[in-house]
């Protein structure tokens, strides 16, 4: 496959490798140079250092399985926990693990030894999802000492409770500090819409209005009396498109 050009103003990906064996962390280096000059890549040893003071920063990573200290499964669990948004692509001799990639939603595997020709095969593919992510909106968030990235379509609702935050997602709750005002401006999408002072609602995932609630990924949320009619109406008018 001949090499794939950044045109001008193209996006940069900027990519981790964590691999423990010198020569083989070079050698996926040097094919990611060789398939394509969009790619900011940073390489790490072990998966401790590439967790240690996580930034949400990358669009790819290529992670070894088989590690010293904390394995790869193990590390793309934790890494998951920061960073819902990034693609990840096991490269491994242990290819009987590629099922429990599903768990920590794996893109694809890539099975040691590595040719170029297995690699700038499998490559694209990774690089359309990545294209296609970069057109979904996605915030970084403090939560406690850590830095986390989320979908904001990913956000089922933010409360707000004694300055506190609490992003509720799909599959956990994210704290964090700060205002509601603050929030809208951060997401900037208007169907993110107040019911009460207290919760900002993603209409994208109210499933019904009963006796002066919204249900929101099964919790009811109070609407005041003040924002009932913009909010049903908000809702109205996205459900009729």
């Amino acid at each position: 496959m001949s090499r794939s050009e950044c045109k001008e103003g193209g996006a940069i990906i900027t990519v981790a490798v964590v691999e423990d064996n010198d020569g083989e962390r070079e050698q996926l280096v040097g094919y990611l140079s060789q398939y394509s000059d969009c790619f900011h890549v940073k390489t790490f040893s072990s998966a401790v250092d590439f967790l240690t003071n996580y930034q949400p920063e990358y669009d790819l990573v290529f992670m070894d399985i088989d590690m010293p200290y904390l394995d790869g499964m193990s590390a793309a669990r934790k890494l998951r926990e920061a960073d819902q948004s990034v693609c990840i692509i096991f490269v491994t001799n242990l290819a009987r693990f590629a099922v429990q990639g599903y768990e920590v939603s794996a893109f694809d595997f890539m099975v040691k030894p590595l040719s170029y020709s297995d690699f700038s095969a499998k490559l694209p593919r990774a690089m359309r999802h990545i294209g296609s992510g970069k057109n979904i909106k996605s915030v970084i968030v403090s939560s406690g000492s850590n830095t986390v990235r989320i979908a904001v379509g990913d956000v089922l609702y933010v409360e707000v409770m004694n300055h506190k935050l609490l992003y509720h997602m799909t599959d956990r709750v994210i704290e964090s500090y700060g205002t509601l005002k603050k929030v809208e401006e951060l997401f900037g999408d208007p169907l993110f819409v107040r019911c009460n002072k207290c919760y900002l609602v993603n209409l994208r995932c109210v499933s019904a209005i009963e006796d002066g609630y919204a249900v929101v990924g099964g919790d009811r949320l109070l609407i005041s009396y003040p924002r009932r009619a913009p909010f049903t109406q908000a809702l109205a008018d996205y459900l009729c498109g």
